[in-house]
This record gives C-alpha cells, structure tokens and sequence, in this order.
C-alpha cells in the first residue's frame, strides 16, 4: 500500500488479497535462492497477473533477492527495479515479462514441458539433475483469455503434472463483478481439459494453502489448478471486493484504516519488522540448500557420465556446438526449390548436430516442412522426443515457445502461415521485448497461394512483421540462402528470427554457402 500510494498509481487489490499466497509459496514450497536466482534446478514462478508486480516485488525483497527498501520505494519510477509490470532484464527473481494478462499461464507451459523433456534425456535412476515445478499465480482476466484455455487443453493433453496455476478468484474485474462476463464453470473447464482441480475457500488461510500446495507438489500426473478464494484490496473497510481496488492507490485515509484494521502502526510507512525479515531468511536458507544439493548431483552425473553433464551445461550455457554449420547443407545451381522445402532440408541436416532444436508446426508440418524425421513425436508418454504437436493453437505455441526458451537447455522454433502470424503476434512481442532466441518458421510468404484466396494470402504482414523492434525477419531469395537464414537465427543467442519462406519453387541462385551467409546477413 505504501508504494503505491508514494508512486501514486499502481494496483493495490491483487497483493493485497494475495500477501498470505505469495508468503506460503515462496516460504515453504518455492525452491529458489535469492543469492543465485537464475540456478537452472530452480522451480518457476510466474506472475500471469502482472499488474500485481507489487505483491512480487515485495515477497522477493523480504526473501532477500538484490530488490532492496529504496528499489521498493521508487515503484513505477523511470530507470527503477521496480517497473509497474514485471520485466525479466530489471527485476532480479522475475521469470517473464508479464502483464498482457493470458501471456504468463501459457507460457508457463513451454516452461513446464521444458522441465519434463530435459528430465527424460539427462536424469538417470542415480543422477537427478533436472527437477522442479513451474508455479503461476493467474487472474480471472487470465482464465478470460483464450490463450489460457489453448495452453490449458495441451498441457492436459500432455500430462504435465509439475505445473501448477494458483487462480486468483476473487470475482472482481475493472468494470465490475465477474458476473457481468463470465458464467462458465472454470473448475469444470480444466477438468475437461485433463486437468487436477483443488479448492482453498479463504486465501488467507495459511494451513489450506499449505495443504493446497502440498497436493499440487504430490503430482496424480495432470497438471494443477488451485482456485484460491480471495478479497481484493483485502482489508480496506471502505473498497475491500470492490473494482475502485484495481488499479488505483488507496488513498492516505483508507491506507491508515486498512492498517488500523491489520492491527498495524498506522503511521508508519515501508515497515518491515525484523521478525519478518529473520523468518523470510530461513527460508531463503532452505533455497541455498536446495541448489547446493543440484550442485552436488551435477557433480555427481559429471563423475559418472562426463559427456553427458557436459552436453547438459552445454545447452544450459546456450554455446552451439563446434564446427555445427558444416552439416549445413549445399544446394546446387539451377535446381527449382521452395523455400520452404530448403528449410525442411536444413532442419533435418542440422538436428543430429543439435540435439537442443525441438519444434513444431501449428498442424501444418506436412506444409511448413517442420517435422524431424528422427525426433520422434512429443506425447504424455514421450516428452524426451523432438516433434510438437502444437495443434490449432497458434497463440499458445507462441508463448510455449517463449517458454521453453526462457526455461533454458533447449533451442525451439514454431511454424505456421505467414498469414497467421497474427495469431501469435503479442508472443512475438514479448520474445522479442525479453530478448529470447526464439524461431518462427511462416511459409507462404505471398499472394501467390493464389487460389486458397484473400484469407490466405499475406499482403501486409511482412511490413508488420518488421515494425517489431528486436525481430528479425529474413525472407531467403532461394535454398543457399535459406540455410544461411538458419544459420544466422541459431547464431542468434538474443532476440527472435523469423524466416518467410514460399510454397512456390524458387530458382538455386547462389551455389556457394559463403556468397549466401555473407548476402543474407547484411540483409539481401
């Protein structure tokens, strides 16, 4: 309440009504290190609701994370630590950078399949290296967008049982009660969707939660949604479950009265009794156990399997391998090859090169040429294969990818039309505003699909495309030059590529990879 009411805006409802959740989570359950945060053996936490930011910031800087009193102080301040809405290059202990609302749960599952496909290449019955849960905290307005229910159908599909979504229910939306847009019966949906569903009645009932979060830990084999009932601005006498809660400061007279009814010194601001820092600490010494137990494990694997550990650290440091683009291949003069069917070629040439490369297609593989002939197809009984079956969910591959690329270990691409490319657009933006070496594959880059009509024929995308800054979007001229728009994207280690590529057959223009790599990367 104090930094919000000293920045004079922000959204006090949301960490209000969520203090105990954030409390319980991270100082029994979260396995984290404030002094090493970005420890690849760490569980995942995501704030879906990223306009909570306040709730974060607070439970990392009484963890101990580099988040301290004064970064606390200049909330929403330019130049802070402590950005309105989470961005992942500023806030030591954020995952993502949230804030469109639907954007954190989906993305929550590339992270989550991230952890289950390197758990079934690099663990071994003695060596346990790769093993953690990916907790989201989600609002009603995440669960309204349609991503949440794309993300949702495939990681039930998909058995993802480390995932956990804790829903924010607290029944109140800007405008007004959820009632007034939303009828659906939410716990049934996930239930459908392969889906555990459990229910905690009053989010400030700390041994629920617990009991709550312990179920989740104890994983059936689906993923978990923890409807958690809560009051926004919980509290306040006079907005406590009320939407003026949202998204604006309390005011000084209600910041006092909600204190007063906390039972809190209601004259003074930012204080952080000592007794709380002392028992956040202990927990954070839990989390610095954690990760020198992983170390010893690793060190243990390293002993016992070193190309194997070495191949894992590898990946997890983001180095390709040495000497990886001489499997690039060569295409002869004169030859008529869409460029599409190029990338197909490459993708094949390059994956034993690669182990890291995992993708897949929007359900069109056949057409985006996107399919490992040796990878195997990615399913609940085989998540260390290399194939994804996205289905018809082009959102939720965007953000998957997002998540399987900010997770760490694994290099992934997505393909689908040109044409809709739209569909995924704000995942786009967000990899490209957090900087994620991400691919996209988008294949009938013209008007000339010619007879499947307008609906299909890209005419303004490429423009729009190229108006996101920190995309780069390469649209090969023929197949040397394909391979060389590969080769630059997977050199790439900060920010994502996007390759056009054609259905039609296009002349081999240049035989030499040299003439190719150099033309394409100064962009023609």
């Amino acid at each position: 309440m104090d930094a919000i009411e000293q920045a004079n805006s922000g959204h006090p409802g949301a960490p209000m009504g969520l203090a105990a959740v954030a409390y319980v989570l991270y100082s029994k359950f979260l396995k984290h290190d404030p002094e090493n945060p970005k420890w690849p053996d760490r569980d995942r936490f995501i704030l879906s609701c990223g306009h909570a930011s306040m709730l974060l910031y607070s439970v990392l800087h009484l963890m101990g994370y580099d988040l301290g009193l004064e970064d606390i102080k200049n909330f929403r301040q330019w130049g802070s630590k402590t950005p309105g809405h989470p961005e992942i290059e500023v806030v030591p202990g954020a995952e993502m950078t949230t804030g469109p609302l639907g954007q954190g749960v989906a993305t929550s599952v590339g992270m989550a399949l991230a952890e289950a496909h390197l758990a079934a290449i690099f663990n071994r019955p003695d060596h346990n290296v790769v093993d953690h849960h990916t907790w989201v905290l989600c609002s009603d307005g995440d669960l309204m967008e349609g991503v949440s229910a794309e993300a949702a159908a495939l990681a039930g599909h998909l058995k993802l049982g480390k995932l956990v979504w804790i829903w924010d229910d607290n029944r109140i939306t800007i405008e007004g009660s959820t009632e007034i847009a939303v009828s659906d019966d939410i716990p049934a949906r996930f239930v459908a969707h392969g889906w555990r569903v459990l229910e905690v009645g009053d989010a400030n009932d700390l041994d629920a939660l617990a009991g709550s979060f312990d179920q989740a830990v104890a994983s059936d084999g689906r993923p978990t949604l923890v409807r958690v009932r809560s009051h926004i601005a919980y509290g306040a006498p006079s907005k406590q479950d009320t939407p003026g809660a949202h998204g604006a400061p309390l005011g000084a007279d209600e910041v006092r009265a909600t204190k007063v009814a906390y039972g809190w010194p209601e004259e003074e601001a930012f204080l952080v009794p000592s007794e709380v820092r002392e028992r956040c600490r202990e927990a954070a010494e839990r989390g610095a156990r954690d990760r020198r137990n992983w170390e010893a494990a690793v060190a243990a694997l390293a002993a016992a399997e070193p190309e194997l550990a070495g191949e894992l650290q590898r990946r997890l440091d983001r180095k390709l391998p040495e000497g990886w683009t001489s499997s690039l291949p060569v295409f002869e003069d004169g030859a008529k090859i869409a460029t599409r069917s190029a990338s197909g070629t490459v993708i094949n040439a390059i994956a034993a090169a690669l182990p890291e490369l995992i993708g897949g297609s929007a359900d069109l593989a056949p057409s985006n040429k996107t399919f490992i002939t040796e990878g195997g197809a990615v399913q609940a009984n085989s998540l260390g294969h290399r194939n994804l079956h996205f289905g018809i969910r082009e959102h939720a591959m965007g953000a998957m990818l997002n998540g399987m690329s900010l997770h760490g270990g694994l290099r992934p691409f997505g393909g689908t039309f040109l044409v809709f490319s739209d569909y995924l657009r704000p995942a786009i933006r967000l990899a490209a505003l957090m900087e994620q070496p991400v691919v996209y594959v988008f294949t009938h880059d013209s008007i000339w699909v010619g007879e499947d009509g307008p609906t299909h024929q890209p005419v303004e995308h490429i423009l729009a495309l190229r108006a996101i800054p920190g995309l780069v979007v390469l649209r090969p001229a023929d197949a040397n030059e394909t391979a060389a728009a590969w080769s630059l994207a997977l050199e790439r280690t900060a920010g994502p590529t996007a390759l056009l590529l054609s259905r039609q057959g296009l002349p081999v223009l240049k035989k030499a990879r040299e003439i190719a790599t150099e033309g394409v990367a100064r962009g023609a």
